[in-house]
């Protein structure tokens, strides 16, 4: 009886030890660098962003010196980008940015610092009800200009340049919006000097913009109710001049299908 009794136990302590064992198991043991990388790109297209980080974070901790593990850093940034986790995302990026220093993906690096900070804070229901892009936090439009400007002077033959230098012209014409709504509420306070100001600004730092010339009409205004009538008249014959030239473009849209840039091939 004993004897079955500790036949029986044996039986249920090995069944028990094998169940651990299999529970254990890696599954993705014997995979190689390009396994890894293969998984990770068919999570991406399939939108599973957090399946691919896990898989590129998983290669380059197993083959830190493979070709591949390079590439997963960047996508890594990509990954982390798409999964709405901008700070790891900028984070990654500027890791490869300091291990790789003359990797010729650099450029890629930049663009996507950029894309980052420009997309800083949408949602899911930006598709249905777009945002006032120039209502963004200054500085994060700052941030984003900073890394496309950066791209572009260094870069200026990369792919990426092309759209990096819209995105320039995009952002610089949200800053001055961003001054112009400024001016009107000091204007509705009759702040008249301060609303002054903001207009000038617009004039030096973003000179060209779509909002040049409200820059004008508010500078008039200004001058007109601080007793300043001779800077008026000056500024009324430069708007007179220049209403014809420029083209007053001030949509707060933008073209979605710049928001995601292109992988680069391995």
């Amino acid at each position: 009886m004993h004897r079955t009794t500790r036949l029986i136990f044996t039986l249920l302590l090995t069944s028990m030890i094998s169940a651990c064992a299999s529970i254990d198991v890696d599954p993705t043991a014997d995979w190689t660098a390009e396994d890894f990388y293969r998984e990770a790109k068919a999570s991406l297209e399939a939108a599973e962003f957090k399946s691919a980080i896990d898989n590129l974070e998983t290669l380059e901790a197993r083959f830190p010196f493979d070709p591949y593990a390079k590439q997963a850093q960047l996508d890594i940034a990509y990954s982390y980008y798409k999964f709405d986790e901008p700070e790891s995302a900028i984070s990654a990026a500027d890791r490869f940015l300091r291990l790789h220093p003359r990797d010729p993906h650099i450029d890629y690096a930049y663009y996507l610092k950029g894309l980052i900070s420009f997309n800083r804070g949408r949602g899911l229901l930006d598709d249905w009800f777009p945002r006032d892009i120039s209502k963004h936090e200054a500085a994060t439009l700052h941030k984003s200009l900073q890394e496309f400007a950066t791209l572009v002077k260094r870069f200026p033959d990369s792919r990426y340049a092309g759209d990096a230098y819209q995105h320039m012209l995009f952002i610089r014409n949200m800053l001055a919006k961003q001054e112009i709504d400024n001016a009107i509420f000091y204007i509705e306070r009759e702040a008249w000097l301060a609303a002054a100001n903001r207009a000038k600004k617009v004039l030096e730092r973003y000179e060209n913009s779509s909002w040049s010339l409200d820059a004008l009409e508010i500078l008039i205004t200004a001058y007109k109710n601080l007793g300043l009538n001779d800077l008026a008249a000056d500024t009324q014959r430069v708007l007179d001049l220049n209403k014809n030239k420029v083209i007053r473009n001030k949509t707060s849209a933008f073209d979605s299908s710049l928001h995601t840039p292109p992988l680069i091939e391995s």
